[in-house]
């Protein structure tokens, strides 16, 4: 498995790297493991995830694929481009989940996309612990330049603070 190219995956680094596409409510924020009616993480070192709020809260990065040291030979290859993720609801507000995950050619028009089914999580009624989404993308076609990676949601009761859904974990990698 390649190395992580998305920077700051967990919030470490608070929202920097992060382009803010939707910041609603109380805006993103970074919160520490468990948080408030929250569940530990499941993978060893992760200590932070970021936190959605009131109203829509979606957060993006851009990989620039010839930037990360791969050669346009390379990724005409197509080499599989898995993508993870992590997200969990809190025990006291339901919460809502989105992922979408663009791979781009050089004009940053889109090749082939992954949107994961939108997710509500009702404490009432789910177990709203960290859940993982995972996809791979292979047969995709000569040409991907770039990757973007966008993820978040919000609570369901509307309440001010950060109830939504939490995320971290997030990866791509390529099996170059």
């Amino acid at each position: 498995m390649g190395k992580n190219l998305l920077k700051n995956p967990n919030g470490e680094e608070q929202l920097e790297f992060w382009d803010l596409t939707e910041n609603g409510g109380s805006q993103w924020k970074v919160e520490d493991m468990p948080g408030g009616c929250g569940y530990d993480f499941c993978v060893d070192g992760v200590t932070t995830y970021f936190a959605t709020s009131f109203e829509m809260c979606l957060k993006r990065q851009v990989i620039d694929l010839l930037a990360e040291d791969y050669s346009s030979e390379q990724l005409d290859a197509q080499p599989a481009v898995t993508v993870d993720d992590w997200y969990c609801g809190r025990t006291d507000c339901g919460c809502t989940y989105q992922l979408t995950v663009n791979l781009l050619d050089e004009n940053q028009e889109v090749v082939q996309e992954y949107t994961h089914e939108p997710v509500t999580l009702d404490p009432d009624t789910d177990d709203c612990s960290w859940k993982q989404v995972s996809h791979t993308f292979t047969d995709y076609g000569p040409g991907v330049r770039f990757i973007t990676f966008e993820h978040g949601g919000q609570d369901t009761k509307f309440w001010d603070g950060w109830f939504g859904v939490r995320v971290t974990g997030s990866s791509v990698t390529i099996e170059a």
